[in-house]
């Protein structure tokens, strides 16, 4: 799901400060889904290393020689959405990459792998109804989770729906975003926070919190002020980190990076650790594959050492 845009009364609308995901969409054609990815020779073993954190299920299939395994994957694909992330679905046609068939040794489709912890086993070797693949599938998740394993993966790209052609926003984020709608920051910041509680990895709560807590902080604060005070006091934690604040908030994220990477360079000890903390914040808030975030990491690991 791409990040919705926030708003508040007063405030500069922040849409176009999160870059889009990488990788754009993910779905086979005339599917879709926000846990699902088209593995390839490319993305084959970063899908693998995904299954460090939460499960990974790859559906091997060939369109041209198994229609069924077509229907398998596709069911998984509508079940990848029901469990919510505690799995990601990868669809491997075999056609297109007989590499990776030949080196996970794939005697024919269907084929379902299960790769946890980067060890695949083999769980279904062939189509089944879906009810009985949603309870398969559910008894293999609650015996990870009494193992102790029981991570959930990030969206990967937005449900759309098919008559409308629209984003079907993921639920888990609607309470947020609801709140800020109604102007309630204290109330969007508690429910980005459950969300990152859950899961560490949601990259997209985590930006989402990052985002709501850049709202709380500037609420009410006068730009002309805040800038006055930090152009007085130009070492000034505190009032730089606040100008860097409204700069993001108005969209002049280069201007807010540079600022506080400067700061970084000139303070030392606890001054200079927050300012570092303060801008890691920030880079959560626009994201990390955003080329303006990745320029100032650089930048930052420059004035540090």
């Amino acid at each position: 799901m791409t990040q919705q845009p926030f708003s508040r009364p007063g405030a500069v609308d922040l849409a176009g400060l999160q870059a889009p995901p990488a990788g754009g969409a993910t779905g086979a054609p005339g599917v879709s889904g926000a846990y699902t990815v088209v593995v390839d020779e490319a993305n084959f073993q970063t899908v693998l290393e995904s299954s460090m954190s939460a499960a990974v299920l790859l559906a091997f299939f060939s369109s041209s020689r198994s229609p069924e395994s077509m229907q398998l994957a596709d069911d998984l694909q509508l079940l990848s959405n029901e469990f919510e992330g505690r799995f990601l679905l990868g669809r491997v046609d075999i056609d297109a990459n007989p590499q990776i068939a030949k080196a996970m040794q794939i005697p024919s489709v269907p084929l379902v792998v299960l790769v946890a912890q980067g060890r695949p086993m083999p769980l279904l070797q062939n189509a089944a109804p879906i009810e009985e693949l949603r309870s398969a599938i559910t008894q293999v998740l609650q015996q990870l989770t009494t193992s102790g394993f029981a991570g959930r993966h990030q969206p990967r790209a937005a449900e759309v729906d098919a008559e409308t052609g629209e984003e079907i926003v993921d639920p888990r984020y609607l309470p947020a975003q609801d709140a800020l709608e109604r102007g309630d920051i204290a109330g969007a910041v508690a429910e980005y926070q459950k969300l990152v509680d859950a899961n560490r990895g949601d990259a997209e709560a985590a930006a989402g919190l990052a985002m709501a807590l850049l709202l709380q902080r500037t609420e009410g604060v006068d730009l002309n002020e805040a800038r006055a005070a930090a152009a007085a006091a130009p070492d000034d934690v505190a009032a730089q980190t606040m100008v860097a604040d409204l700069d993001l908030l108005g969209g002049h994220v280069e201007d807010a990076f540079v600022r506080l990477v400067n700061l970084v360079g000139r303070t030392s000890d606890a001054d200079r650790d927050a300012a570092r903390t303060h801008l890691i914040g920030l880079f959560g808030a626009v994201g990390n594959d955003d080329p303006r975030v990745q320029k100032a990491r650089r930048d930052l690991t420059s004035a540090l050492f």
